[in-house]
């Protein structure tokens, strides 16, 4: 007959200490995957906005210079080629005025030759 109605009071005791043992170690684990997973949240919302700023802010920032460079490689083109273009045609008039001179030059030499004959005319101009 029992007293308080604990007919094997220890072992009652002793049965529900192992319980509480297990389910304060599950407890435990619980509350270990419970930090874990706030951590690995904090993580992934700091990955999203790494994430958002390259999509966002970087990756368009790096394609407006890569547009500015290409444009300005562009127009150096541009400019280059229209430089060379005034290069050859400064060289095509230089070469052909030195073939003027040269071909005025050769007439010249043919009436230097006349002219010699006609040294020996006195000219009215020139005064001795």
């Amino acid at each position: 007959m029992s007293q308080i109605g604990l007919e094997r009071g220890g072992f009652s005791i002793q049965k529900c200490r192992e319980k509480f043992r297990g389910i304060l170690d599950l407890l435990i684990q619980i509350a270990s995957y419970q930090a874990s997973f706030l951590t690995l949240d904090e993580k992934i919302k700091v990955t999203n906005r790494r994430v958002n700023a390259l999509e966002h802010v970087v990756v368009p920032k790096l394609i407006l210079i890569y547009r500015y460079i290409d444009q300005e490689l562009d127009e150096q083109a541009r400019e280059d080629f229209f430089r060379l273009k005034k290069v050859l045609d400064n060289k095509k008039k230089h070469a052909d005025e030195e073939e003027k001179i040269a071909e005025s030059a050769e007439g010249l030499k043919g009436e230097e030759v006349v002219s010699e004959n006609l040294l020996d005319d006195v000219d009215e101009d020139v005064i001795f």
